[in-house]
């Protein structure tokens, strides 16, 4: 479908705040992406399968990695990371949850938890995508109540035997190490990074999604799996390590919301101004005006505030209660903007060939995963009256 010149998708002019980094940054990805992703982006949603090329492509942005400083990471700021991110959910969600798993959450788990040995061991070929990684926190009977987990580790002279099940585990199937988080015998929950192809590690693609179809989530059996104690990530322990990492997580997640609307905004908005209805178009009847500003609206206030979240992460001011709201309000937003555009394009708003609906069902996952809407929105009530509703 032809895409329109829209200039009101930067209605606020928030162009003009942007350095010259983050806009190379953003062109680089949107180039990419509207180059190589777009074209094959409906065909990989049907056959749930993501192109090898598209990953290729992915580790020659110099994005991989984000904001990480050295280890071969392109230390982005957070708003460049976050408008490459915009991009590339902006054409096909699977991409940018791709991108989420591999580059925020397993890169990240190593960065934030990991030793500085640690970050030297892995994290260069992971920046390169020579190293495929999965962050497996979610288990079968712990998902929001991920506290809750039962997968153990116990300690076996130089290393560490673990057992259990995860679920839910994007490139599960499919990465070269996994950060397998589990219960030690003090209680305490750490992170693991675990080979794939390690004895007693087995992973099984879950079938019949129909949300972010082109990649890969996994149900992951742990059977005696046992890892040398060096690969332990001890530099944040505790479940404190996961929650920073979920907070950077869902940093990402926000700028990828946004990007979602962005695309089909701009599908509803070129559709309403070619379709022809009652021999006028259909921009020009009052109800989908009103649901074009109402989207226009829902996305300027999603700028606004993954522009102002990031400078808060630049200056090590954002906590897990703000990048919560947010994250909550941009999915939930997202989700209306896709709904609205569905219903401008009628019908075709059903076709793969349109995008909208591929966005819709993506949307789907994205406001659930990393915390679902009423977990963010708890986490926030529990901010702001000392209060936790969760126990």
């Amino acid at each position: 479908m032809t895409k329109a010149v829209v200039p009101s998708l930067d209605f606020f002019r928030l162009d003009e705040r942007l350095t010259a980094e983050e806009h190379a940054v953003r062109e680089r990805v949107r180039e990419f992406a509207e180059s190589r992703v777009i074209a094959i982006a409906p065909a990989a949603w049907d056959a749930a399968e993501l192109p090898t090329e598209i990953v290729d492509g992915l580790a020659e942005l110099g994005i991989v990695g984000g904001t990480i400083q050295g280890y071969g990471c392109p230390g982005l700021s957070s708003a460049a990371y976050g408008l490459a991110l915009q991009e590339l959910a902006r054409t096909d969600g699977s991409v940018a949850t791709f991108m989420g798993v591999h580059s925020s959450l397993a890169m990240g788990a190593v960065y934030y938890c990991g030793t500085e040995e640690q970050r030297r061991r892995w994290l260069p070929d992971m920046a390169a995508l020579r190293t495929l990684g999965a962050f497996a926190l979610t288990e079968p009977e712990a998902g929001s109540d991920a506290a809750s987990l039962q997968t153990s580790a116990v300690r076996d002279g130089d290393s560490y035997v673990i057992n259990g099940r995860k679920r839910w585990i994007g490139l599960g199937a499919s990465c070269d190490i996994a950060v397998i988080w589990a219960r030690t015998e003090d209680g305490q929950i750490n992170g693991f990074v675990v080979p794939r192809e390690t004895p007693g590690y087995d992973a099984r693609k879950i079938e019949g999604k129909i949300s972010l179809r082109a990649i890969h989530q996994a149900d992951i059996f742990l059977t005696n799996v046992r890892v040398p104690a060096e690969n332990r990530l001890e530099g944040f322990p505790g479940f404190r390590g996961t929650t920073e990492v979920l907070m950077h997580s869902r940093f990402g997640i926000a700028w990828g919301a946004l990007g979602h609307a962005l695309a089909c905004y701009d599908a509803a908005l070129t559709y309403a101004r070619s379709r022809v209805q009652f021999g006028r178009p259909l921009a020009s009847f009052q109800l989908v005006q009103e649901k074009l500003v109402q989207m226009l609206n829902r996305i300027s206030l999603m700028q606004l505030a993954c522009l102002h979240l990031s400078a808060l992460r630049d200056e090590g001011a954002m906590t897990t209660a703000i990048v919560s709201l947010v994250k909550m309000n941009n999915t939930a937003m997202a989700r209306e903007t896709a709904r609205d555009a569905r219903d401008i394009l009628g019908g075709n708003g059903i076709l793969n060939e349109y995008d909208v609906m591929r966005h819709l069902d993506d949307l789907e996952a994205v406001y659930t995963y990393e915390g679902t809407h009423d977990i963010n929105m708890l986490i926030v009530g529990r901010e702001i009256t000392g209060i936790s509703a969760f126990k």
